[in-house]
């Protein structure tokens, strides 16, 4: 009894867990996200969704947001070699971090925070964005869609990660900014925080029930500081 009161006393003293999803968290490729649709619908020739319909469904896996527009699978094939091929050739020059993103993770695993990106990207295009950034090397682990069976809003990429750090829900936060994210997180068991430097606004965020908000991806280092 006394080995596992110590063992639960360590686990409740050291530092959360940081998970972030990636694309309008911590990096910004709206611009790239928009244009690759707007490319794919224009070679496939159908009709292009409004940019508001189409960043709804972003933080789920590419082939899910295209099944919805395409009639079979061979549709859904073009839809998503086009999207790829905008995204390949334009990648680098219209993906960018936030700003204040690299002084946080900085000073997050200067902390002592172990730190890991669950997004709905390929762990390959996940890889690109971050090593791009420049910020790859903050990271313990990147789960992406290659890393799960069931994808965002499910909680299992949430759980992947914390299963490859060893650490529990309640040891966890993860930081997004789609309901996708929070609904993951939620699910997951983890405190879910909403960022408002994205695409999203509070209100629409807040209908997924995130434990809390934040502004600016700073004000991450004061609230982890008071837990």
């Amino acid at each position: 009894m006394a080995t596992r009161s110590v063992l639960s006393e360590d686990r409740r003293s050291r530092p959360k867990a940081v998970l972030f999803d990636l694309d309008g968290t911590l990096i910004d490729s709206i611009g790239l996200i928009l244009g690759s649709m707007r490319y794919a619908f224009a070679k496939c020739e159908r009709p292009t969704p409004t940019d508001t319909d189409w960043l709804a469904s972003v933080g789920i896996p590419l082939r899910t947001m295209f099944q919805p527009y395409a009639a079979n699978v061979i549709e859904l094939d073009e839809f998503i070699a086009a999207y790829r091929e905008h995204q390949l050739s334009h990648h680098d020059e219209l993906v960018s971090c936030y700003d204040d993103v690299r002084d946080t993770l900085a000073e997050l695993r200067g902390r002592g925070h172990p730190l890991a990106v669950v997004t709905s990207k390929t762990d390959a295009l996940a890889r690109r964005g971050l090593e791009h950034t420049g910020i790859i090397g903050y990271f313990d682990t990147i789960v992406g869609c290659d890393s799960c069976s069931r994808h965002k809003p499910h909680p299992e990429p949430v759980l992947t990660a914390l299963d490859r750090l060893g650490y529990a829900p309640d040891e966890a936060v993860f930081v997004g900014d789609s309901v996708h994210d929070v609904e993951a997180g939620n699910a997951a068991g983890v405190l879910t925080i909403a960022a408002l430097w994205g695409p999203f606004s509070r209100d629409q965020l807040a209908v997924a029930g995130p434990g809390r908000f934040v502004e600016r991806v700073g004000e991450l280092l004061q609230l982890l500081a008071e837990r």
